[in-house]
């Protein structure tokens, strides 16, 4: 089942001032279709409540809920799919988990590892980066800048890109001519001075 993946991923993050919630409130406000709740401080227990309130806004907002990595959640809140930052995983196992009724979503840090994850035949879309240094997610990956998605187009790729990691306002345009299919970003609108008119800039940029 080929599933609809939008050109714009917007990443809640754990913030001091702002909770995942208000996050997700001002993103689906600013036009952002597709959500991907990205907690790293809290229980599944304690992730819940939150994510229900961020459902009930997507829902109104008919946008995308995708939950980072808790496939295991699906079952118990009303979203839309999965994000499994986990290189080692079993996609065909999480796949079979989770139905092909939800979207799932993969992160590959090299063309072999992008390579891999689409020839699972379980992944509706693979996050692919970093681009630039980020400090939300630190990591010691190689950098791909836009040559390590210009490259892409030698091969053989057939599932959605999603340029991933370090990506700001200026770099979008830029990225998308490499070919890539569209770009996921966090911290370049939650710690923007104003993170709805950041949203809005970005898909100016994309569309």
């Amino acid at each position: 089942m080929k599933k609809y993946i939008s050109r714009f991923h917007y990443l809640t993050q754990d913030l001091p001032n702002r909770s995942h919630a208000e996050q997700a409130q001002i993103a689906c406000e600013a036009g952002a279709n597709w959500v991907q709740y990205r907690c790293a401080s809290k229980t599944d227990d304690e992730m819940l409540p939150e994510i229900h309130q961020i459902a009930s806004i997507c829902d109104d907002w008919g946008a995308t809920l995708i939950l980072a990595n808790h496939y295991h959640l699906l079952d118990r809140v009303d979203a839309q799919g999965v994000h499994i930052e986990d290189l080692n995983a079993d996609f065909a196992a999480i796949r079979k988990a989770i139905t092909d009724e939800k979207t799932l979503g993969a992160s590959a840090y090299s063309l072999q590892g992008l390579m891999q994850i689409q020839n699972t035949g379980a992944v509706d879309y693979c996050g692919y980066g970093p681009f630039a240094h980020t400090d939300t997610r630190p990591n010691d990956k190689a950098l791909l800048g836009y040559d390590g998605y210009r490259k892409l187009e030698r091969q053989p790729i057939s599932i959605p890109v999603i340029a991933v990691g370090g990506i700001q306002l200026k770099d979008v345009e830029q990225l998308i001519k490499t070919g890539v299919y569209g770009i996921a970003v966090s911290g370049t609108v939650n710690l923007s001075a104003d993170p709805a008119g950041m949203i809005k800039e970005i898909y100016r940029k994309l569309y």
